[in-house]
């Protein structure tokens, strides 16, 4: 479209303009006529050429299909229409599985993410992949990790046979933990740096007691402990063929599953093991750096978490409403100026420099609050704004049908517009599984936020408000209020 709109253009330009004379005047006409006939031939298929059957006007998604293993172990594919496709490895492991020695192997099992294995060095991994153009991934989460494959689809038997080699083979040769336990420590060391990620993490660590309170990053005593045994122990007692699920977006089940039965067959299976638990208790946490903005995470829980698929609908649809973001939108005007803290904090405080809505969420509980960056001098007024806003969403009548539909089509059009991305697909494949135990139809999703209702909006936020809060601080946090206000504040 945009080369027939140049085209055009230069064909609109006069000759006399351009300071031609009459012949070259002539030339260029006839150019142009020349170029009026190939235009269109355009119109026109090229003879000899088969084209391939249009898609149909309405075309629905391709279910997912799911087979379980002998083992345990669960494949699950959606196949869609493209040249590339999308396979992951998504296990039921992260930190909350750790314990005492064990204390953030999870952290290193992702740096050691497709090193050395029994058939392939590291060196013939990276070369594989350049070959074959691929892009490989992994990620670990406090109750999940994922190794995802990113490739052609003419090339799905050798990414999932890499995959598989480096999920089930990993030699985790100590030379090659001590590299990335140096690396670690820089990262721990960086954290303190990055305000907003060491408070998310801060969060947790105050917010809950027992598992979900494990941090995941490791700490620097734990560093100073792991090595190439500890890492082998935790694998081999967490990585089993029933916690693992291998979903693929772009691939064809049968396919997938003839080679997943035939490479993965024999993996062992573990035994029952039962999710640690966790207690939400809320409390603060205080970090001094020297800095001129002080940063604020002000959260409660999220009763149930994932498993609580209505409630957190709603958390959802809530987060887009409270929106927010920084005082300058990189993204050009008009980027989240519809959202609640945005008309209601960015534009009328301007000392505000970040005030936004956030979620961290788990099967069974979750922190919803607000992150806020704001001088020092300003902060304990942000806070007190950051409350009023949460108090404002749970009281019936602050929240307008206006706002609460616009909220939702955002919610939607986000929703919809991530699943057109086939790492998306896998990655919800899978997790679905992980949490659910089946993949719920994206359609049971969009008719859970069409139902939403500003009663269900203000009802969630008043359940999750009488949970005690949590809050963590960076900068000169002196001027933060103290807790004990936050608390007497909302009562």
């Amino acid at each position: 479209m945009l080369l027939w709109l140049t085209l055009r253009c230069s064909r609109s330009i006069a000759p006399q303009v351009c300071g031609l004379g009459p012949a070259a005047a002539a030339r260029r006409l006839s150019a142009a006529e020349a170029f009026a006939a190939c235009e269109g031939s355009l119109l026109r298929p090229l003879p000899g050429l088969d084209l391939p059957p249009c898609l149909p006007d309405n075309l629905s998604r391709s279910p997912t299909r799911i087979t379980t293993l002998p083992n345990g172990l669960r494949v699950a594919t959606e196949d869609v229409p493209g040249p590339s496709a999308c396979i992951g490895f998504f296990v039921d492991s992260g930190s909350i599985y750790e314990s005492g020695e064990t204390t953030g192997v999870s952290h290193l099992l992702e740096r050691m993410a497709f090193k050395d294995t029994k058939h392939r060095s590291h060196l013939n991994i990276v070369s594989e992949l350049e070959l074959a153009g691929g892009n490989v991934g992994a990620s670990a989460s406090r109750e999940q990790m994922v190794y995802s494959y990113d490739t052609l689809k003419g090339y799905m038997p050798e990414a999932l046979e890499i995959l598989i080699d480096c999920m089930r083979n990993p030699l985790f040769l100590q030379e090659e933990v001590e590299r990335q336990l140096v690396l670690a420590r820089e990262e721990v060391n960086e954290l303190q740096k990055n305000p907003e990620k060491f408070l998310h993490e801060q969060l947790n660590l105050v917010g809950y007691s027992g598992a979900l309170a494990n941090p995941l990053i490791a700490p620097e005593d734990a560093l100073a402990r792991i090595n190439d045994k500890i890492i082998q122990k935790f694998y081999h007692e967490n990585f089993t063929a029933d916690r693992v699920v291998l979903a693929a977006s772009g691939v064809d089940h049968e396919h997938l599953l003839g080679y997943a039965d035939l490479l993965l067959k024999d993996w062992h299976k573990g035994t029952p093991m039962e999710k640690p638990k966790s207690t939400y208790v809320g409390g603060d946490s205080r970090h001094r750096a020297d800095s001129d903005m002080t940063h604020v995470a002000l959260a409660f829980e999220v009763p149930g978490g994932w498993l609580q698929e209505r409630d957190a609908t709603i958390m959802t649809v809530i987060q887009t409403l409270m929106g927010g973001g920084g005082s300058f939108s990189s993204g050009g005007p008009g980027k989240g100026m519809h959202s609640r803290l945005y008309r209601r904090v960015l534009n009328k405080y301007h000392l505000v420099d970040s005030f936004s809505a956030f979620n961290n969420v788990y099967d069974s509980s979750g922190l919803f609050g607000i992150y806020l960056t704001t001088p020092s001098d300003f902060v304990a007024k942000a806070v007190d704004i950051a409350v009023s806003e949460l108090i404002a969403v749970a009281t019936p009548g602050e929240v307008t049908e206006v706002e609460l539909q616009r909220a939702k089509n955002s919610t939607i059009s986000s929703v919809l517009m991530n699943l057109e991305s086939r790492v998306v697909v896998a990655e919800d494949i899978g997790r679905q599984l992980l949490s659910y135990g089946c993949r719920k139809p994206i359609d049971y999703f969009l008719q859970c936020m069409e139902e939403i209702t500003l009663d269900d909006v203000a009802t969630f936020a008043r359940k999750m408000l009488a949970t005690q809060p949590t809050m963590a601080s960076w900068g000169n946090v002196d001027k933060v209020p103290p807790y004990e206000f936050i608390c007497k504040r909302l009562q």
